[in-house]
């Protein structure tokens, strides 16, 4: 049995960091999946590829995994870099503005 363990990314719907903090581990799929002639659903005999589990901390989804003899990927997430403007989002608005206004 084989699982992943990453940090999730923030959607691209938002540029808020929620349910970006804790750590997923997640089992990867052993059997594939086999399409339903009759219906067309998908369909798995795996039942672990639906379990996705959530830990505080990257050290405390390992420790899970070694407990329960589960070979773990550990993916190291990309942290983002800040954009930091020197007088903020109001420097949009200044009335004492030198450049060109541009909307």
């Amino acid at each position: 049995m084989s699982a992943r363990i990453y940090q999730p990314a923030r959607t691209a719907m938002s540029s808020g960091t929620a349910k970006t903090r804790n750590w997923v581990l997640e089992h990867t799929a052993d059997s594939p999946r086999e399409v339903d002639p009759l219906m067309g659903w998908t369909s798995s005999a795996d039942t672990q590829a639906q379990v996705r589990l959530s830990f505080d901390s990257k050290e405390a989804a390992l420790a899970y995994a070694r407990e329960h003899g589960i070979d773990a990927v550990v993916s190291e997430p990309k942290k983002r870099r800040p954009n930091i403007r020197k007088g903020g989002y109001g420097e949009n608005f200044a009335t004492d503005r030198r450049g060109a206004w541009t909307h």
